[in-house]
Order: structure tokens, then C-alpha cells, then sequence
């Protein structure tokens, strides 16, 4: 899933995997890094109870960026910890896409362009969904005062400037995250107005 979504926004030049793989519950298995092409960084952990791992994200994070061999960063965890890397990086510019669960912090999903709830996509999360994302009734609100807006101005509003707004409004906003795989048909159903 995560390197679907990716594709949507860009190519992935770098690929890595953060973790301790001389533990054998990591849950990543070798053949799915090989098929995607994901290097593998060993951390250990060098004191019990602390997350080197993180340390070695976040050094890493800014070696790219100032390689400027990148136009955005996809950053794939639900640990609020990494909020001020999404915020850093974007101060630099950069397009920052967050992958996480819906259990994520609202202060990690903001911090990013997009935030993508990768439960409530998959189709193990399909009973999920609205959980820990925005509202329906935001959402509603959001398009009611799109169109009004478009209206006392004297303009039309389009179906694709709808979804500009929302995502720009709401970072954790996709249709799938209600159930949905069409605008049109999230908008049919929630905004009959």
C-alpha cells in the first residue's frame, strides 16, 4: 500500500527502513524489502528503553535534504515524536506526505501536506472508517462554504476545485477514509444539498 500511495505523488529515490533487525519480531521479511527495493538501516539499541532509531531518522533525514537531491520527504509512522522532522523540513520547502494509523496525533498530521490513514484505506480498515480523522460534519461545512463563497463572487465551482480545498483545508483528507474511491460519490452521499 505505502509505495502505491507514494507513486501517486512522485518517485522514491531513497528508500530505508529504520529499525533493530537483530530482533526477530521487526515484522518487515526480507523478500518484501528486496521486491521494493527498501534498505534496511540497523540501529541498535544501545540503552534499554530509548529509541536510537529515531536519532538515526532524524540524522539521515537531514543529510538528505541538504543533498537537495530531493523535492519532498514521505514519512511513514504514527509516533508524534517525528512532528518537529515534518515541520523542519517543511520550513525548507519540502512536500512532506505522512503514512501512519488513525491513532496518529493530530499535531503529526498536521505538520505534514497529506497525511494518508493507512488502516482506514487497506481493506482490513474498511469498518474503520471515520475514526481519528476529520469529522463528516467539518468536511460538509468546509464544501457548504466552498460553494457559498464561489457563489457570492459569481463563479462555478468545479468538482476538482472541491477536492483542492479539502485537501489543502484537511491534510488527513481522502474519500477512502470514509469508505469512499470517488469525490463525486463522497459529495453525493454526505452533501445531498
Amino acid at each position: 500500500i505505502i509505495f502505491n500511495e507514494i507513486e501517486n505523488y512522485g518517485y522514491a529515490s531513497f528508500r530505508r527502513i529504520y529499525g533493530n533487525w537483530s530482533s526477530k519480531a521487526n515484522g518487515w521479511k526480507e523478500e518484501v524489502l528486496l521486491e521494493n527495493s527498501i534498505t534496511p538501516v540497523q540501529q541498535f539499541a544501545y540503552t534499554s528503553g530509548k529509541n536510537a532509531t529515531d536519532m538515526a531518522m532524524v540524522i539521515d533525514a537531514m543529510d538528505i535534504l541538504y543533498s537537495g537531491k530531493v523535492d519532498g520527504f514521505c514519512l511513514v509512522t504514527s509516533d508524534s515524536d517525528f512532528t518537529r522532522l515534518a515541520m523542519r523540513l517543511r520550513e525548507e520547502n519540502m512536500y512532506i506526505i505522512g503514512m501512519g494509523e488513525s491513532k496518529t496525533p493530530m499535531a503529526l498530521t498536521k505538520a505534514c501536506n497529506k497525511f494518508i490513514h493507512l488502516n482506514l484505506i487497506s481493506r482490513r480498515g474498511e469498518e474503520e472508517h471515520g475514526s481519528g480523522v476529520t469529522p463528516l460534519a467539518q468536511i460538509e461545512d468546509a464544501v457548504i462554504a466552498i460553494i457559498n463563497d464561489n457563489e457570492n463572487k459569481g463563479k462555478i465551482t468545479y468538482l476538482g476545485e472541491i477536492g483542492s480545498r479539502l485537501n489543502d483545508k484537511f491534510t488527513d483528507f481522502d474519500v477512502r477514509n470514509y469508505g469512499y474511491t470517488k469525490l463525486v460519490v463522497f459529495l453525493q452521499d454526505t452533501c445531498p444539498r
